[in-house]
């Protein structure tokens, strides 16, 4: 048996105490007839007469007590601790799928029943953190095989002898394409590790959000050139933030980013802007794919993809750094989607005005 093995509680009706329960009785007994002797005139010879039958059932009657009393622990106390310590040992082997089952004594939630709420939540969260972590191991494998191999194998085809400078030009390319999605992935891992343990602090500003919006989406104009995407805007005017402006362009990037990877060619991608109250709200809508409510639920996830297949480039970091921005800013985004007709994002900011951010 391994050290780490906890052994089985001692059960209540083991010999010793047996023998203590009896002991226990045989006082009590002894002790109600001295006092009954004691504090009655009863004639010395019914007393010699009715003690031991008296005595007797003292006895018993103790005995009665002290059994229920027994019976009452190892119901109320004994079997909830060994449910609870049972699942326990399950979840330190790692089995997360346990689930106690509550006592409910008398028909009533108690203090065991609240421990086992307790256990139950704490094993739902870690089997989905375990859950996490097993598709985080399984995506970042892929995305960072992925690169290098598309790495090595052009590097083989350029060491080709009387390869054309028109094929080897094709192939750096390639190889630095390649390269590129390898950097961005490690620097996303980067800022995004940065980020949840806030180990870099934004720095705020106060500066015009619909200038910032038009600079980061000129910033893709040759890819929805290339895909012939029709962009419509609608930016008011005047409307001040104040925040971390490299911060956003994370935001924004990420948003234009996978609107026009996801949206067909001839597609069309608008992007708004408007002050609502004390929220600047920007939307972000595509004509793509759509996105299912299955994939939505989880789509703010580190590595999490909609595209099992991986056949959109991506790395499946971008929303989660946009949300955990988000939550730094004080902001909030949202997604509305149907398949096939395609997604608007929207994010809500304060907006700064008269001096301080309302």
């Amino acid at each position: 048996m391994r050290k780490e093995e906890r052994k089985n509680p001692r059960s209540l009706f083991s010999v010793g105490n047996f023998f203590m329960f009896w002991l226990f009785a045989a006082l009590v007994a002894g002790c109600s007839m001295l006092l009954f002797i004691s504090g009655t005139g009863i004639p010395e010879e019914i007393i010699r007469h009715r003690a031991p039958a008296v005595f007797i059932n003292i006895i018993i009657l103790s005995t009665l007590l002290t059994a229920f009393d027994v019976l009452r622990r190892n119901f109320t106390v004994r079997r909830p601790v060994e449910r609870i310590l049972e699942g326990t040992r399950k979840i330190r082997q790692g089995d997360f799928t346990v689930r106690i089952e509550p006592v409910h004594l008398l028909n009533k939630q108690n203090e065991f029943d609240i421990i086992i709420d307790d256990l139950n939540a704490m094993t739902r969260e870690l089997a989905g953190v375990e859950t996490l972590r097993t598709d985080f191991i399984s995506n970042v494998s892929h995305e960072l095989k992925t690169p290098l191999s598309v790495i090595q194998n052009y590097a083989t085809l350029l060491k080709a002898p009387g390869l054309s400078e028109e094929k080897r030009l094709d192939y750096a390319g390639t190889v630095m394409e390649a390269s590129r999605r390898l950097s961005d992935l490690i620097t996303n891992i980067l800022r995004l590790n940065k980020l949840e343990n806030q180990e870099i602090y934004p720095n705020k500003k106060v500066y015009d959000l619909g200038e910032q919006l038009c600079e980061c989406l000129l910033y893709f104009e040759s890819q929805w050139e290339k895909k012939g995407l029709e962009i419509e805007t609608d930016l008011e005017s005047d409307i001040l933030i104040e925040a971390d402006e490299e911060f956003l362009s994370l935001v924004w990037n990420n948003l234009f980013s996978n609107a026009v990877k996801f949206t067909d060619e001839g597609g069309a991608i608008g992007v708004s802007l408007h002050g609502e109250g004390p929220a600047a709200v920007v939307r972000i809508r595509d004509t793509g794919c759509g996105i299912s409510p299955e994939i939505r639920e989880h789509m703010f996830d580190k590595f999490y993809q909609g595209d099992t297949s991986h056949a959109a480039q991506g790395n499946g970091l971008g929303l989660a750094l946009v949300k955990r921005v988000m939550d730094i800013m004080g902001g909030e985004v949202s997604v509305e989607s149907r398949i096939g007709e395609g997604s608007t994002f929207t994010v809500r900011l304060n907006r700064y005005k008269k001096g301080k951010s309302s």
